[in-house]
């Protein structure tokens, strides 16, 4: 069957699927996107991902392309279109199309985009059972990378670096010599004392919505977190260290910049955090 997306107000072949070349997104990286999970029929944490979006668009200005509940609606036809039951939902709102000026175009309508993909949940499953390697990089995006914004180069070059060096994520690194997050992930250490430990999102890190959920499932657990920075040794020293993403859910480091992390395998705490998250994650029936 072949794939199916949506284009500002139309379902579309995905092999047939087109914005403008003057779309602001394509010039200027100039818009915002969100990730939402499917798993087992649901869409996972949709109304944080939506809540998130309108906080990117109230940043950058832009308008919603949609009532939100409509929007709502065009994810969930996306995903039952794409016939998805597990795997990922996409969508993307751009300032518009306009002529090629820095200044915002006046009356111009945003672009939406939605796309939706089936992914075989035994993938990052059997990726946990060994867990994945880390990189660290220099810290050079800009300031506000609190907005999920499509400008993401940085992020690819890192993710690069990563991939030509035989690991799955890069860490950003601050001045100070302290992890930020991921290229496209929230960075997590535990403690020896079983602590999870991870920087505050009030600025200069993305606050993920896999990463706030985490926080829900840790509190059913009766685990201890710590919002505080943690540097490169901290968390090479440390009893274990996991990534969070909606891609990844809670993804185990067991190797940063090749030194293994506790004895190089995947540790108990991301392992039960990652088993009990379904069930304590908000899903909506796609």
């Amino acid at each position: 069957m072949p794939r199916i997306a949506y284009v500002n107000g139309r379902y579309v072949a995905h092999a047939d699927a087109a914005v403008h070349i003057e779309d602001r997104g394509y010039q200027f990286a100039d818009g915002v996107y969100e990730v939402c999970e499917v798993a087992r029929g649901y869409i996972v944490d949709m109304k944080r991902h939506l809540d998130r979006l309108n906080r990117s668009l109230n940043e950058l200005g832009i308008a919603w392309p949609m009532a939100r509940k409509a929007l709502e609606i065009v994810l969930r036809e996306v995903v039952a279109r794409n016939r998805v039951v597990n795997g990922l939902v996409y969508f993307q709102v751009t300032r518009g199309v306009a002529g090629r000026d820095f200044a915002f175009p006046a009356d111009t309508p945003p672009s939406l985009v939605v796309t939706a993909k089936k992914v075989d949940p035994a993938g990052p499953a059997k990726r946990a059972e060994t867990g994945i390697n880390v990189i660290t990089v220099p810290e050079n995006r800009w300031d506000r990378v609190d907005i999920k914004s499509v400008g993401l180069l940085p992020n690819v070059l890192a993710k690069q670096k990563a991939k030509e060096a035989g690991a799955q994520e890069a860490w950003f690194v601050d001045a100070d010599g302290n992890v930020k997050e991921g290229g496209s992930s929230n960075a997590w250490i535990v403690t020896k004392d079983g602590s999870l430990v991870t920087r505050p999102a009030e600025h200069g890190i993305l606050r993920g919505i896999t990463r706030t959920t985490l926080f829900d499932v840790a509190a059913k657990l009766g685990l201890k977190i710590e919002e505080r920075f943690f540097s490169v040794a901290e968390a090479k020293a440390a009893r274990e260290a996991f990534i969070s993403s909606a891609t990844t859910i809670a993804m185990p480091v067991v190797a940063i910049d090749g030194e293994p992390v506790a004895n190089g395998h995947p540790g108990s705490v991301v392992l039960t955090l990652r088993q009990a998250f379904f069930d304590v994650a908000e899903k909506s029936q796609a």
